[in-house]
């Protein structure tokens, strides 16, 4: 709408793109200031009878105006304003048949062929045995010390081939010297651990695109859920698993990947990001058949792991209707959650009928195991913000300590002052702002599990109380 506020006409002309303006000839510049001179008068003629345009008859403007001044150019002999390839295509409707198939088959093949760019074993064994024939300094004893400077890296590269190119670049071998802060060689061992790594993410990049069924890089919880199925059968580690348990247990494992990359709690996660963090290597390590009983109980991903969860959940859910009420979850744990912190659990999670599905539970359960954790720390922050506001204020930590010391009280205890534990936490976390703590300052602070651990459950305001005797028996130990 042209009003008062507008911009001037000078700044409107001038922010449209200014390209190849030696094409624009005097004809071109004495019809875009008779533009200038119509649009100053109109403009003039709103200000002094005080009136506005409404909004159809302002776009109109804007668009004639827009045509008049560019068709010239459109009609020009510059080939780049003749024509503008395409550059967005929208996805085909799911009723369109035809569409989805052919996109479905397109894809398809380029995903084989990208597969079919990759290493395969017998090339890799190729480029070990390059790199060992290298003359690269080494001693005989050990030839994992192998060292090659950038002439063999150079040599190997020619000598193995074109498929080997896209790992032997110069920037490879900057990167590799530096990471291991050598001067002009690099470890053999390291180049080749650096080729299988890089083999490795494109062949599991490939391999998650294929259930990415839009094709825009991302897998919704179905998608990663189907991954996953297909991915049980050859994990060692739970041959002995139930196969009337599978469908939880895929359902345990897909939860984790949602609930620390989907922070924005969209339903989807980018395959990108899938990638980039630990958890694709801490499902993969099942396939080792002889997997320590210790490592299994520290993966989420293991059968021990999993069927830990479920049994909590299948022991919390007493009246067996699958689904779990704020008196039943009372008991997760060693059951000293505050009454105040299950009811706004209750409240900011999804919930059928007042009662929690296993989905939500194990929501539930990432974020009080790894309170460190950013993503936790959001969910419990979100829990705590009663008001909304996005801080915790003193009123807010009263509302939730008030529970703490009720249970103080419910075991013989002397509550402890409201005002002292307020201090401690201010204290403990630094925030910016001096009476507010946004998550930012919890996570900042590198103490935001001890704050909201002080606020939640009884247990862990006793663990932060006795920290000093407990760390003494810890040192006994």
């Amino acid at each position: 709408m042209f009003n008062r506020e507008n911009k001037s006409v000078e700044t409107l002309t001038n922010d449209l793109p200014a390209q190849n303006t030696q094409v624009i000839d005097v004809s071109q510049k004495k019809m875009n200031e008779t533009l200038k001179n119509r649009l100053r008068k109109y403009i003039k003629k709103l200000d002094d009878t005080n009136t506005s345009t409404n909004k159809e008859e302002s776009e109109q403007i804007e668009v004639e105006t827009f045509k008049q001044l560019y068709k010239p150019k459109l009609d020009g002999e510059v080939e780049t304003y003749k024509k503008i390839p395409k550059f967005y295509f929208k996805l085909p409707h799911l009723d369109d048949v035809l569409a989805q198939k052919l996109r479905e088959e397109t894809r398809a093949q380029f995903l084989q062929k990208k597969s079919k760019e990759l290493l395969d074993n017998s090339e890799l064994k190729h480029l070990w045995s390059l790199l060992e024939k290298s003359n690269g300094s080494y001693s005989m004893a050990n030839s994992d010390e192998l060292t090659i400077d950038y002439l063999q890296f150079k040599k190997i590269r020619d000598e193995a081939g074109p498929k080997y190119r896209p790992y032997f670049t110069a920037e490879v071998f900057g990167r590799l010297q530096a990471a291991e802060g050598g001067i002009g060689r690099v470890r053999g061992v390291s180049l080749f651990n650096y080729v299988m790594r890089r083999v490795w993410l494109q062949q599991t990049r490939i391999g998650l695109s294929l259930y990415d069924v839009t094709g825009q890089g991302y897998l919704t919880e179905h998608d990663l859920e189907s991954y996953i199925a297909e991915l049980v059968p050859s994990l060692a580690a739970l041959d002995g698993l139930d196969s009337s348990f599978t469908s939880f247990y895929v359902c345990t494992a897909a939860r984790k990947f949602l609930f620390f990359l989907d922070p924005l709690r969209v339903g989807r996660v980018r395959i990108r990001d899938v990638l980039s963090c630990s958890f694709l290597d801490d499902l993969l390590e099942l396939r080792e058949e002889d997997l320590p009983m210790e490592l299994q109980e520290q993966n989420w991903f293991s059968a021990a792991s999993a069927l830990r969860v479920y049994g909590q959940y299948l022991n919390l859910d007493r009246d067996h209707n699958g689904m779990l009420s704020i008196n039943e979850l009372a008991g997760y744990g060693s059951g000293t959650l505050t009454r105040a912190f299950l009811q706004r659990v209750f409240q900011q999670c999804l919930t059928y009928d007042g009662e929690m599905d296993y989905k939500t539970y194990l929501d539930l359960v990432l974020a009080l195991e790894n309170r460190r954790q950013p993503a936790a720390l959001a969910y419990l922050f979100r829990v705590l913000d009663i008001n909304s506001q996005g801080y915790l204020d003193a009123f807010t930590l009263n509302y939730f300590f008030k529970a703490i010391q009720e249970q103080m009280v419910a075991h013989g205890a002397e509550p402890v002052n409201f005002d002292d534990v307020k201090d401690e936490i201010f204290d403990m976390i630094r925030p910016e702002h001096p009476s507010r703590i946004t998550l930012q300052d919890l996570i900042r602070s590198g103490h935001g599990h001890t704050a909201v651990s002080i606020l939640l459950e009884l247990h862990g305001f006793w663990a932060y109380e006795n920290r000093e005797a407990l760390a003494a028996a810890g040192d006994h130990a």
